[in-house]
């Protein structure tokens, strides 16, 4: 995969004037024959499902369970390039106002029922009553459905980044008024458009998928069954993996790609992601209130030597939280490896003696307990004493979204392919998350913000955005390290187990060889 996203600008200046098709292009598998119908993919990942309301939910352990149920009305593909799906096609007015949207012929639910635009009418509408953590933030006037297939969505001011917006999982389509059901039966059993049907699932534990018998997609999924098998270590998941308990996992640490790629037995896919590693300051704390202490901790760190240490060259070190797999990444002048200037910084600090605080970190997560430790040694000569706190993913999260931490490390990932979805997650002090949980507030940025989502892509867009990049590269709410690759393992007997670009796998395309 190349280094850069497909630009969106020509993208979105073709659909502005004409009206796009295509068909999703099957993933290539490593097989020579046909594939293979039947069997149970049996997939590792460190925490169970614990909602599938695709409005009200962020995390990958929900988001990517939600993806094989629920389908928006475009998606992506490798690059980034927005591409049909429930949508066979779409018109763009030339004004950027109208949006037009033609359902594919005969999409059925997995019920069997109908898919109709009153269907993708409702959800969109709910989605925009219920807000969420990634809410349509498009400025939408109303919402159409003039017959079965015809979808019309105008909007009160041009929005740029709008197909990327809904090709976010969070755009999923449902049956309207939830087939009949309240709110919370539909979503103990969820109906979707989507390849897998859940059978059973166990917020604590397991969940089980089976194919969807209407999908769209003919022929797919070739697997009958799918599921994802909670094991919480990265260490846990490979040695299950390599016993065949499991048919593949994900979350595959940087060091131990080389001994998995060294298995015969073993597939590693790998491709470039929208993730980016993160140390994040909550703000409201008082020694990271001060922006001199952010800016001495960010100029203590050598961010190649971390990145090179805990991923053994698997990752690319960064300075901005847009990866370079996204539009208008930024080459910005970042705070890094000056210990000297560290000092100084935190001379003019409140705290120029140093102070105690807590790194926070998710247990079971080898790179990041290396990471942590890295950074408490590289602090310890400012007179800084950063305790590593380690506890259970989900207690993790549960932390975390509370606001009750001073420090942790953390990942930025986004959705979808345009840079608004990261820039507004991790800049709104008024969103969901209070700028990633920071609440990190700077006007300029937010002002910046506004004008990136309604300024046309070209040499204007990237300039707001190389401004926004540079502005947090000084005032360091949270320091970028690297930029990750999403990597998938699986035994030899299972094909097209490819990860998504946004650290996802569908599974229509895996089979397993009988």
């Amino acid at each position: 995969m190349t280094k850069t996203a497909a630009r969106l600008a020509a993208a979105l200046a073709a659909l502005a004037l004409t009206a796009c098709t295509a068909t999703p292009a099957s993933t290539p598998t490593a097989a020579s024959t046909a594939p293979q119908h039947g069997g149970t993919i049996t997939y590792g990942r460190p925490a169970a499902v614990t909602s599938f309301d695709l409005n009200n939910q962020i995390t990958s352990n929900n988001a990517f369970a939600i993806d094989k149920v629920f389908e928006p009305l475009v998606s992506f593909d490798t690059t980034g390039k927005i591409i049909p799906w429930l949508a066979e096609k779409w018109d763009v007015s030339s004004d950027l106002l109208t949006y037009t949207f033609t359902l594919r012929d005969g999409l059925q639910f997995s019920d069997g029922t109908p898919v109709t635009a009153k269907d993708a009418k409702f959800s969109l509408e709910r989605h925009l009553k219920v807000e969420g953590p990634l809410p349509l933030q498009a400025p939408i006037a109303s919402i159409t459905a003039t017959d079965d297939r015809t979808l019309t969505i105008v909007l009160k001011s041009a929005y740029t980044p709008f197909l990327s917006e809904l090709s976010g999982f969070s755009n999923g389509i449902f049956p309207a008024d939830f087939g009949g059901r309240t709110e919370k039966e539909f979503f103990a059993k969820p109906i979707g458009t989507g390849p897998w049907v859940v059978d059973s699932w166990d917020p604590s534990g397991d969940t089980t998928f089976s194919a969807n018998p209407h999908y769209w997609q003919e022929g797919k999924p070739y697997a009958a069954s799918l599921v994802y098998k909670v094991v919480a270590g990265d260490n846990q998941r490979i040695q299950q993996l390599e016993a065949g308990q499991l048919s593949g996992i994900e979350g595959v640490a940087p060091a131990t790609i080389a001994q998995l790629s060294g298995d015969a037995n073993v597939t590693v896919s790998e491709l470039g992601s929208w993730e980016v590693e993160q140390v994040f300051f909550n703000t409201q704390n008082q020694y990271f209130a001060d922006p001199h202490v952010r800016r001495a901790i960010a100029l203590s760190l050598n961010r190649d030597a971390i990145t090179q240490a805990v991923t053994f060259g698997a990752a690319q070190t960064v300075k901005t939280l847009i990866p370079p797999t996204i539009q208008y990444s930024a080459d910005v002048k970042a705070l890094d490896n000056d210990p000297a200037a560290a000092k100084t910084e935190l001379a003019a600090s409140r705290f120029p003696q140093g102070f105690t605080a807590t790194i926070l970190i998710a247990s079971g997560n080898s790179v990041r307990t290396q990471e942590a430790q890295i950074i408490q040694e590289a602090v310890k000569p400012l007179g800084i004493t950063l305790k590593i706190e380690s506890i259970e993913l989900n207690a993790f999260r549960e932390r975390f979204f509370a606001y009750k931490f001073d420090a942790m490390i953390n990942s930025g990932q986004s959705d979808a392919p345009d840079p608004d979805g990261l820039i507004a997650f991790q800049t709104d002090p008024k969103g969901f998350s209070k700028s990633y949980w920071t609440h990190y507030t700077n006007d300029r940025v937010t002002q910046l913000a506004e004008q990136g989502r309604t300024t046309p892509d070209g040499e204007a867009r990237a300039k707001i955005y190389a401004e926004i990049q540079q502005i947090l590269a000084d005032d360091v709410p949270y320091i970028p390290l690297y930029n990750t690759k999403n990597v998938v393992a699986s035994l030899g007997f299972v094909h097209g187990l490819t990860p998504r670009i946004n650290g996802s796998v569908l599974f229509q395309d895996v089979w397993l060889q009988q």
